[in-house]
């Protein structure tokens, strides 16, 4: 029996199996067995509050969990599905409340990576995967991130390698009449409006979040992170380490450049991995500084931004 197999059994009998894709590391559950689905929550002390993304091996698969694709939405499939790409639309009733934290709505894509599909298609069932860490934490880009962070809460780690977009995908709602950006990701804002037109940004966070990745505060790291606005010298504070997109000033006890090149592309596969490294060397302060905020400059700077907040007491 294969590594796929095995792990295929798993989701069939209601266990928990992480598994790569290309953007991060999914914790998946069958997506239509509700107790399968908490065992999720439970594993990475994740909200009830906040829905999961549903990850179907085709359209056909996604079919069943919706009642209908909306025109623009279908372009965006055409294109950008396996990708980086979740769509929201209204949910048919197979799709467990659990799954969507009560809301009318789910969130589903294809991914982009043989091992994620292989698994899809070999379990028979839609898997419900947010990503592969304890709640609110830095997301895993490897397997070893995984098995450092949830260990035995899961059942099986499949090891498909380092993903190589590293950031979390796109959502995009066609609940309203007009289509909606709720979280920036691995497929930039520009490559979605060139294929469907304007597309409305979602502004602000809630405590009731539409889609994954809205919460204020979360992909936080342990080490306090704060930011550092483009263009001004920062001040290192006790053992420092750095985090950005060029070499910084001298004084960083730890330094993690995200791409020499300036390649935003190349910054987003490295992003949480550099941010695990720095997390992992015991320093005082994270300084991290914005990228250019276009292409998946967005999706790293929304991550940054997150990764720093701090609630008001």
């Amino acid at each position: 029996m294969s590594d796929i197999q095995k792990a295929a059994g798993i989701i069939q009998e209601g266990g928990l199996v992480a598994f790569p894709t290309e953007t991060v590391y999914g914790l998946g559950a069958d997506a239509l067995n509700p107790y399968a689905v908490a065992a999720i929550f439970e594993a990475k002390n994740r909200p009830t509050f906040d829905p999961l993304i549903v990850h179907v091996a085709d359209i056909r698969q996604a079919e069943i969990l919706v009642h209908r694709f909306p025109e623009k939405a279908l372009k965006l499939i055409e294109k950008f599905w396996p990708g980086p790409l979740t769509i929201v639309l209204p949910k048919s009733s197979l799709v467990p409340d659990i799954v969507t934290s009560s809301l009318p709505n789910v969130a589903i894509r294809v991914p982009n990576h043989p091992m994620a599909l292989e698994l899809i298609r070999e379990s028979g069932r839609p898997i419900a995967a947010p990503s592969a860490n304890p709640f609110g934490q830095v997301s895993p880009t490897t397997a070893e991130h995984v098995r450092k962070s949830l260990g035995n809460k899961v059942n099986m780690v499949l090891d498909g390698g380092p993903c190589q977009v590293g950031v979390e995908s796109t959502i995009i709602s066609f609940v309203e009449k007009e289509p909606v950006l709720l979280r920036p990701g691995g497929l930039s804002l520009e490559e979605i409006e060139f294929i469907i037109g304007k597309v409305l940004v979602f502004k602000g966070s809630s405590d009731k979040p539409m889609a994954p990745g809205q919460l204020l505060q979360h992909y936080s790291p342990r080490t306090p992170l704060r930011l550092i606005p483009t263009g001004e010298i920062p001040a290192t504070q006790g053992k420092s380490g750095w985090l950005g997109l060029q070499n910084p000033p001298s004084g960083f006890a730890v330094v993690e450049v995200l791409s020499q090149k300036g390649d935003l592309k190349e910054a987003a596969a490295n992003f949480f991995a550099a941010m695990r490294r720095l997390d992992e060397k015991n320093l005082d302060l994270i300084l991290a500084q914005p990228v250019p905020d276009q292409g998946l400059g967005r999706a790293i700077n929304d991550r940054l931004y997150r990764a720093s907040y701090k609630p008001q007491k």
